[in-house]
């Protein structure tokens, strides 16, 4: 018999929820607008009503809501504390909250967002051939999850996986984190597009000038157009980037052991303009007894892994009670 749950990405400015089938994935999709700036009630009434919707669609029982939301998350899987993009949240009891909303008794679950996308790709996307593997988020900021046995790892206290606010150069700028040289100070969305200007600048034959000129911004999707197009500037951005990552992913592979490697995220739509140098640049930095089966891919669902992520939640606390019940 199949099994329903609801799965939720929380970001600072759109909200997506899903309806999941255990065996096929995704049965009903929407989404609308975060409202961060007008507070956590509002964002939460936002939320309750995109999981009543879903509920009402559900041709079955829906076994509980997974959410996926940056901030800190308690072992429990029950709070989240100061998400950034969202002001005026400090703790928030999420099953509580949107319970209440609700009407009817239904078990939330919450985890980091990164974490549900790696849970999500390992059930339904590109991790699923490997049992063990590491995901990496490229967007706003840097994310990081890793996969063991399927199964996200944790850590001692819920927060491992934070590759962002890994240091691959301690001269280096500080993150958000006041971090000096954490990756996310060099592949986050707004430090990337400033270096991305800055080497613009340098060249200005480069057609990024005008796109600066133009929008006044370099984002990563622009940066990758312009590589498609054989801007030379581009390329030799995007290698770099591609050359930061491998920094960052061989000393993962070096503390783990674990050799497969899912990129998700906005970014990774650059594909091997950034793969290609990773792949190379990894190699340099992983102990030689480690080299052998290391793979770098690419997550093609792009932010569907999060909210079907969010969603194995459930159908995990499923399998641990009736697990548990078997061995009492």
């Amino acid at each position: 018999m199949d099994q329903l749950a609801i799965g939720v990405d929380l970001g600072g400015t759109s909200i997506k929820c899903a309806l999941v089938s255990r065996r096929t994935g995704l049965v009903h999709q929407a989404s609308r607008d975060t409202e961060a700036a007008r507070g956590p009630e509002v964002v939460l009434d936002n939320m309750a009503g995109l999981i009543k919707m879903m509920m009402e669609r559900a041709e079955g029982p829906v076994l509980g809501a997974g959410v996926g939301s940056p901030g800190i998350i308690n072992w429990d899987r029950t709070t989240v504390s100061e998400p950034p993009n969202l002001p005026g949240w400090k703790t928030v009891h999420l099953g509580e909250a949107l319970s209440g909303r609700i009407g009817v008794p239904l078990e939330v679950l919450v985890e980091n967002d990164a974490n549900a996308a790696g849970l999500g790709s390992a059930h339904y996307g590109a991790g699923k051939p490997f049992d063990s593997f590491i995901m990496v988020t490229l967007g706003t900021g840097v994310g990081g999850a890793i996969i063991y046995q399927n199964r996200i790892f944790r850590g001692a206290s819920g927060g491992a996986g934070e590759l962002g606010h890994m240091t691959i150069d301690y001269e280096g700028p500080v993150d958000n984190h006041d971090i000096p040289g954490a990756s996310e100070a060099y592949l986050g969305q707004r430090f990337l597009s400033a270096h991305a200007a800055r080497m613009a600048r340098q060249t200005p034959d480069s057609a990024l000038n005008d796109t600066i000129r133009e929008r006044g911004d370099l984002e990563p999707h622009l940066i990758y157009q312009a590589a498609v197009k054989g801007d030379q500037t581009a390329l030799e951005i995007l290698e770099w980037a591609g050359h930061k990552l491998g920094v960052l992913l061989g000393s993962a592979v070096n503390l783990l052991d674990i050799r497969k490697v899912v990129v998700g995220g906005g970014l990774s739509a650059a594909g091997d303009f950034i793969f290609e140098s990773a792949r190379t640049t990894i190699r340099q930095f992983v102990t030689h007894g480690l080299r052998e089966g290391i793979e770098i891919i690419q997550e093609p669902r792009g932010n569907e892994v999060g909210v079907l992520g969010a969603a194995h939640l459930v159908f995990e606390r499923v399998d641990d009670a009736v697990a548990s019940s078997v061995g009492d």
